[in-house]
């Protein structure tokens, strides 16, 4: 078992704590916290170990585990590295692009492991799905949900649209070409909803809305390809898989054929693979557990999660 420490025992943090506890690849250690009131309560409520230093935490675990604001992240990430230290760490990786490319630079200089919380790699729906996407050509998501006060010192694309510019970026194997985005500050001082289209160099092109302000939550991802629709609400933790197949010499009654203009006859079917109950916080962290025991790559990198804060910036710019 891994020690593991977290820092930041707010409301993400505090599910770590849970999780992490309850983890048999793990060994909870205890958690710092730099509000002493919250750390106290903490303590009360849940009993874990509060560490009243970050070195002192850093210095007694294998694995720190950040769940701090992000304006913070490069700094503990920094810590902890140094002291050869693996770091999972929370999305956005870090503030900017270039604390990203250093933190990269020094896990490699230490031989130590990391990986960022992109949860929604692990989102079921997602994953029943993920190897069927193959070559898409155009994607849109939706990425809704009502107004909360936590969040909003960032803008809404990185708050909420990176989970879908990460997911876009796992799928399609092909540098960004061009961007356009438009956002807009209504209740925060920062923009509270966007629309950004992401250009391909292969052609693929990714259409993203991103809101704060909605008054229902919804989090849908459609990605169309050739002789394929695929559907995956990453709320509900459903998908739905439409495909075309040349059509057979003499269908059945209830199969769906379509004729285009040329003639072509081709039949739909529809394909929901088996979604397997999950839950993704753990998975995400248990799978990193395994790299490091195994020496394997993490599931979502350092480079994944620079890449998804260099695209999100990227869209942030054009407002």
């Amino acid at each position: 078992m891994l020690k593991a420490g977290v820092l930041g025992a707010g409301h993400l943090g505090k599910i770590h704590l849970r999780l992490l506890n309850q983890s048999n690849k793990y060994d909870l250690i205890g958690f710092y916290d730099a509000d002493s009131e919250n750390a106290k309560r903490v303590v009360e409520e849940f009993g874990y170990r509060y560490f009243d230093s970050i070195d002192d935490l850093i210095e007694a675990v294998d694995v720190v585990d950040i769940v701090t604001p992000t304006l913070s992240h490069y700094d503990c990430a920094k810590l902890a590295i140094k002291k050869g230290k693996h770091i999972f760490i929370e999305k956005p990786i870090t503030n900017t692009v270039e604390e990203a490319e250093t933190i990269r630079t020094l896990v490699a200089e230490h031989g130590v492991k990391g990986q960022v919380g992109h949860v929604e790699r692990f989102n079921p729906a997602f994953i029943g799905v993920k190897d069927q996407i193959k070559n898409p050509m155009f994607i849109e998501c939706h990425r809704l949900a009502e107004f909360n006060p936590r969040g909003t010192d960032v803008p809404v694309v990185l708050d909420l649209m990176i989970h879908d510019i990460d997911i876009i970026l796992s799928v399609v194997q092909s540098p960004v070409k061009h961007i356009s985005a438009s956002g807009v500050s209504v209740v925060s001082e920062t923009p509270d909803i966007a629309n950004a289209r992401i250009e391909f160099k292969n052609g693929c092109v990714a259409n993203l809305t991103a809101s704060r302000i909605s008054l229902k939550n919804m989090r849908k991802t459609r990605f169309f390809q050739k002789d394929a629709y695929i559907s995956v609400d990453f709320l509900e933790k459903k998908c739905e898989v439409v495909k075309m197949k040349d059509a057979p010499e003499n269908p059945g009654d209830f199969d769906m054929i379509l004729q285009n203009a040329e003639g072509i006859k081709k039949q739909i079917y529809f394909d929901n693979p088996e979604i397997a109950n999950n839950n993704a916080i753990l998975d995400e962290l248990e799978t990193f557990a395994d790299a490091i025991n195994n020496n394997t790559k993490p599931i979502v990198t350092l480079h994944d999660g620079t890449e998804a804060l260099r695209v999100a910036n990227m869209i942030i710019n054009q407002f």
